[in-house]
């Protein structure tokens, strides 16, 4: 096994000073401080950033705002999707620059990284570049009774709503800052990105690409910092929209820090605790398949992915045999290594995290496969398969954001609708099934804003994707981010 060689361009851009990207030109703040951006892999420094200060926040939003009143506003919706296909096609161009860096900062496996973070962004890109001259409201006959021959008609308007704090998180930082930048531009918005602390620099590069693609200065701006510069964003009065990915916790705080601080909007894509329901007639080689695929894809660092299978009692010692089977043939090592299939947790928070979990199991359950640390640097575990006692049992419940999969058996179907809804979360959850009418009877039961049949964690742009209960507020892709960042406003005429 080796690692690929990096591009040189990736080790220059390393090597360079990283700050913010405002209004079209790199600027490294003066007062910020500076943070070391760390490979999980190795766990050693690989570049580092300065954070934005008040001023630097300040002047990125000063920049969007003058960019929405300016030039943004006289760019016609063709135009802007123009600018959307060709950062697309840079991004393209570009593509094992980016992945690299993707993979550096996050550890997610350099075939993932070329194929989500730089395949699918572009895909997204194209997709939102299509809605920019498809915007539209609609006309409206009042009922209004005429007294001297007058008459009346209304329509309405969708209109950008003005500059948007995106606020991406660590574990998809290009292809989720990309659904926001795609929907804010694709409406006549402007953004500002703060990514995560623990990977900032692919954005940043993306940035810069997209002033090479025609976005006039200021449209795009990337402001780095921790959470205190995400709170600076959000409490900025210059701000009219949030939209967050991340924790349940935080997003329930900057939805009231966005609420409090000029009822500003936000759409929030939070966290979930996604269960998987394996019916009784279910063809067992492919649900084990996709759930190992879905389940431990970047390690298990994904907020759609199962962490919970119920699975019915008749099959589940098959299932756990061929889950066990199938990761025990997992390869784990550099994700700069094309052979690899599993790499290191991309932080060290998300590492201790996962320690504790795996006490957890050896607490609570049987561990089926997994369950330990690798001794070696990085951040590296095994991904981790644990037989639940009870229904109630933490690990049903908590979100791991890690690879570790819980399975419980269950009796009856009818006891389903009762487990997959036994959770504060609500994001999305997966029923494995060869018959199509138990499916489909049991989908509306299911509280979950998305659901899939013999598959999980599948995201389509044409399909909206967002969370009900605690996992969050608002949807993205489809038709449905429209509405979430344009005001719709009514006209009305008497004639």
């Amino acid at each position: 096994m080796s690692e690929i060689a990096l591009l040189s361009q990736v080790r220059e851009y390393l090597a360079a000073q990283h700050g913010s990207f405002i209004h079209g030109r790199y600027q490294l703040p003066e007062t910020g401080g500076t943070v070391a951006v760390v490979n999980p892999a190795t766990a050693q420094p690989i570049a580092h950033v300065r954070h934005a200060d008040d001023a630097t926040i300040a002047a990125a939003v000063a920049s969007s705002a003058s960019a929405f009143r300016g030039a943004w506003a006289d760019t016609s919706p063709y135009q802007r999707g123009v600018v959307l296909n060709r950062l697309a096609d840079l991004m393209e161009a570009h593509s094992e620059e980016l992945a690299q860096l993707e993979t550096l900062c996050s550890g997610k496996s350099i075939h993932l990284s070329r194929a989500f973070e730089v395949g699918q962004s572009a895909v997204f890109l194209r997709y939102f570049a299509g809605w920019a001259t498809k915007i539209r409201g609609e006309t409206i006959t009042p009922s209004f009774p005429s007294t001297a021959g007058e008459r009346y008609t209304a329509f309405t308007r969708h209109e950008p709503v003005g500059v948007v704090a995106g606020i991406v998180p660590w574990n998809f930082s290009v292809m989720i800052g990309i659904w926001k930048i795609a929907a804010a531009l694709t409406t006549g918005c402007t953004v500002i990105i703060k990514p995560s602390e623990s990977t900032p620099l692919t954005l940043l590069r993306v940035a810069e690409l997209a002033i090479e693609a025609g976005l006039p200065p200021g449209v795009l701006n990337v402001v780095n910092g921790d959470g205190a510069c995400a709170q600076a964003l959000i409490a900025d009065p210059g701000v009219a929209k949030v939209s967050f990915t991340g924790s349940v916790p935080t997003g329930r705080s900057v939805g009231q820090a966005a609420m409090a601080a000029n009822l500003t909007r936000v759409t929030l894509e939070l966290g979930g605790k996604n269960a998987a329901a394996l019916l009784r007639d279910v063809d067992v080689d492919l649900a084990v398949a996709g759930l190992v695929q879905t389940g431990y894809v970047h390690q298990g660092q994904v907020c759609a992915a199962p962490e919970r299978v119920y699975v019915h009692r008749s099959r589940v010692d098959e299932v756990l045999t061929k889950v066990g089977a199938a990761l025990r043939t997992i390869t784990i090592g550099s994700p700069l290594d094309e052979s690899v299939q599993f790499g290191p947790l991309a932080t060290a928070g998300q590492f201790e995290k996962m320690c504790g979990f795996f006490e957890l199991a050896r607490q609570q359950g049987e561990i089926v496969h997994g369950g330990e640390i690798l001794d070696r640097p990085g951040y590296f575990v095994q991904p981790t398969a644990v037989l639940a006692k009870r229904a109630d049992d933490r690990l049903l419940h908590e979100e791991t954001f890690g690879p570790l999969i819980g399975f419980l058996p269950y009796g009856d179907e009818d006891e389903l609708p009762g487990l997959i809804n036994d959770s504060a979360l609500g994001l999305a959850a997966s029923v494995w099934t060869n018959d199509l009418s138990r499916a489909m009877r049991l989908i509306p039961q299911i509280e979950a804003g998305t659901v899939w049949v013999n598959m999980h964690t599948f995201l389509d742009p044409a399909v909206p994707f967002g969370g009900m209960k605690g996992s969050g507020v608002g949807r993205e892709f489809g038709s449905a981010f429209i509405d979430d960042y344009t005001e719709l406003k009514s006209v009305m005429i008497r004639f």
